[in-house]
């Protein structure tokens, strides 16, 4: 995905108007850590190292203060201690000064031996094996799997901590809303050996009883309404969840019309083993206006662009949702120097023009039943690509089913009307057959008529930035008949995303992504652009340019010219070829693999490196002529970047470099000529070479090896 700038940001640094009376803190040195990380330690005390960002706004000195010097020893001291060892000790410090205006601290400490669980011996889970309400023998065994403390493990505090913390949560899980967790820990210090006693009172067996709404003096949400979406988690008679509570506030949330919601147990009703639940809301404006604004820059294409939206949430009463939604903007291809230079005859090798699209969408909640909403839109839209402009429109409409905040089916009907018209520059076109359309008198006008239906669950932990969780989501597409419209095909696409984070802070992100697509053309008629593959940008394959990893075509081939404009000629009299640029026209099928690691510099500052593969191909993926996985149309990168966290989502910087692995992109000419190096970046592309063999020329030619590129968000 190209920049898109929608929220200015601003930053500034301020400074205290009182100079720090200490020296700056040059280096922070902890000697005789081993078994604990010194980089945990520097994280428990206040004194720290000037960091060497410093000189950046958003960085700062550090400085040497005597008094808080001294209590950070001793926390050095209690850290250990909380990490297991009770023996630790600091033996030395030393303030070393560096100048007048400088320091270097160094510590050594003396570990000691580690104390380590010999047992641990829960006390009060008997009391769950009588009654009728008693849970099963799994649900019971289920409460003290998979401990953080074990035996064999060192003693930490934390451990211990999170250990009570669990056991609470899965009572409460179980319907025990009272339950408490708590203990000691006997330590031998002869032994370093150490006792767990878990004390478990569980109390009642509670169940769901009434649900009550606390809401604004005078408010426009009927209280029933959110009942309703509470009971779709919460349900009297059942037994006591906190899961229940979490989801009960997600649905109500997910109504799109409060600031706050806030879904918490009341007192329970010991005599009736029952608990009420309260849901505390606070309504939102009802109405809303956002304009913005941004630009787009890639290799390709350079657009700058204006953003509005309209927004009543309850259009003609019952949380209707009515929305209005613009972008206007003008674009250039490839760039704007492109775009506006003209050649010594007058013409242009680039094009510009304004583009938009005006969307108008409607919602209707609770459609026949609670969990089911109807959405439609239509939108009108006139837009420039690399290898054609168009204007038209389509209509959308379906029902959106989602039984859980995570999981939706959105089936819907789908009708797309385009004029395609395939000018690149003022004297260079695409034919309307390589857009998918056979018209005889040259128009390109595309009817896509089609059903689809598509599937997510979601179960990331932040979908802005995650870190732990999985994403699935699969949609088909079928056009055609019985639906009509002049293209007749089935289309799929799914998406599989996977994170996990390690560290106490998960600095350490691993992210997955395995994305697949396959265009089926049921009547033997080419297929139609609009519904094609394209690959390559921030949020793709990153080794190429915006939708850049395509099949080609060529437009027409310049060739080198003297001071007088005369064509130069090689010792055979062929015309020495300075450039023969090509156009992306999208394939038959996507396969895109992608595996990130992130790690977190600062609060605010991210560093990743990636490798990424893609394919598109001109062959539907499935079938005797599809493209061979991992085979010579199969592209690989690897590359890193930097991430920059903001309240919008992280400001991400890309680099790229393509392995020469594998052949040209294929070009709808035989004879168009490849380049015979892509260079990076713009530098280094030559045509000194007449090789028409995508076989004998670099991986991904004729686009460049490397690519940069400038988002906001991350790449999935």
């Amino acid at each position: 995905m190209p920049l898109a700038l929608v929220v200015l940001l601003t930053a500034c640094a301020t400074t205290s108007s009182t100079q720090p009376s200490g020296p700056k803190v040059k280096s922070l040195d902890i000697e005789g850590a081993k078994q604990v990380d010194d980089g945990d330690i520097k994280d428990r005390i206040l004194t720290s190292a000037t960091p060497w960002y410093a000189f950046w706004p958003f960085g700062k000195a550090h400085y040497f203060d005597t008094n808080a010097w001294q209590a950070d020893l001793r926390r050095i001291e209690r850290f250990y201690q909380a990490e297991g060892f009770y023996q630790a000790q600091v033996e030395s410090n030393e303030v070393i000064p560096e100048g007048d205006k400088a320091v270097r601290l160094k510590v050594v400490v003396n570990e000691g031996a580690p104390t380590l669980i010999d047992r641990i011996e829960p006390h009060g889970l008997e009391a769950l094996e009588k009654g009728e309400d008693a849970p099963t023998k799994r649900q019971r065994e289920l409460i003290l799997e998979e401990l953080p403390v074990r035996s064999g493990d060192v003693f930490r505090e934390d451990t211990w901590g999170a250990t009570k913390e669990l056991i609470t949560e899965r009572l409460k899980d179980l319907g025990y809303a009272e339950a408490e967790v708590t203990g000691e820990v006997r330590v031998d210090v002869a032994t370093q050996k150490a006792i767990v006693d878990l004390q478990i009172a569980p109390g009642l067996r509670y169940r769901f009883g009434n649900i009550f709404i606390a809401t604004d003096a005078n408010p426009q949400v009927p209280p029933r309404r959110i009942i309703e979406q509470t009971q779709g988690a919460v349900i009297k008679g059942e037994y006591f969840s906190e899961k229940a509570l979490a989801e009960a506030q997600a649905r109500v949330f997910r109504m799109g019309v409060f600031g706050a919601v806030k879904v918490n147990r009341g007192a329970p009703d010991r005599q009736n083993a029952t608990v009420p639940v309260v849901v505390d809301v606070r309504e939102s404006p009802f109405h809303s206006l956002r304009l913005g604004g941004g630009i787009g820059v890639d290799a390709a294409r350079q657009e700058g662009r204006v953003l509005g939206e309209w927004s009543n949430r309850n259009f003609r009463g019952g949380l209707r949702r009515l929305t209005l939604r613009g972008r206007l903007g003008y674009a250039f291809i490839p760039n704007i120097l492109t775009a506006l230079r003209s050649d010594p005859d007058g013409t242009q090798d680039g094009k510009s023009g304004i583009v938009f699209e005006a969307t108008t969408e409607f919602e209707q909640p609770r459609f026949l039943f609670r969990d089911l909403r109807l959405q439609a839109s239509v939108t009108a839209e006139k837009g420039l690509q690399q290898a054609y402009q168009f204007y038209g429109g389509y209509l959308k409409t379906g029902v959106i089913w989602q039984p859980h905040d995570s999981f939706s089916v959105f089936p819907s009907y789908n009708l797309q009307l385009y004029r395609l018209e395939g000018k690149v520059s003022a004297d260079e076109t695409v034919p309307p057959i390589i857009l998918g359309c056979d018209n005889p008198d040259g128009k390109c006008d595309v009817a896509l008529s089609f059903l689809e239906v598509a599937f997510a669950w979601d179960r990331r932990d932040d979908r802005t930035e995650p870190r732990d969780g999985y994403y699935v989501g699969f949609s088909i597409q079928k056009g055609g008949k019985p639906f009509f419209g002049n293209y007749d095909y089935v289309r799929l696409l799914p998406d599989l995303r996977f994170y996990y984070s390690i560290g106490e802070k998960k600095d350490l992100t691993m992210a997955v992504k395995l994305r697949m697509g396959t265009l089926n053309s049921l009547d033997g008629k080419p297929s139609s652009i609009v519904t094609r593959f394209f690959s390559g940008g921030a949020t793709a394959m990153r080794g190429f340019n915006g939708q850049r990893l395509s099949p080609m075509t060529p437009l027409t081939p310049s060739y080198k010219t003297d001071d007088d404009g005369n064509t130069l000629v090689d010792a055979d009299g062929n015309p020495i070829l300075d450039e023969w640029n090509t156009v992306p026209v999208g394939g038959n099928s996507l396969f895109e693999t992608s595996v990130e690691l992130r790690y977190m510099l600062t609060d605010s500052l991210m560093l990743a490196v990636f490798y990424d593969t893609g394919l598109v191909g001109t062959e539907h993926l499935v079938g005797k002529n599809a493209p061979k996985l991992f085979g010579p149309e199969h592209y690989h990168a690897v590359g890193g970047g930097l991430r920059y966290l903001t309240v919008v989502g992280p400001i991400r910087l890309d680099i790229a470099r393509r392995l020469n692995i594998g052949r040209g992109l294929p070009v709808s000419d035989p004879a168009y000529i490849y380049p015979s190096s892509g260079g990076c970046l713009g530098f280094g592309r030559k045509f000194d070479k007449t090789s028409t063999s995508p076989e004998a020329a670099f991986a991904g030619a004729p686009e460049g090896l490397c690519a940069v590129h400038i988002s906001i968000g991350e790449a999935f």
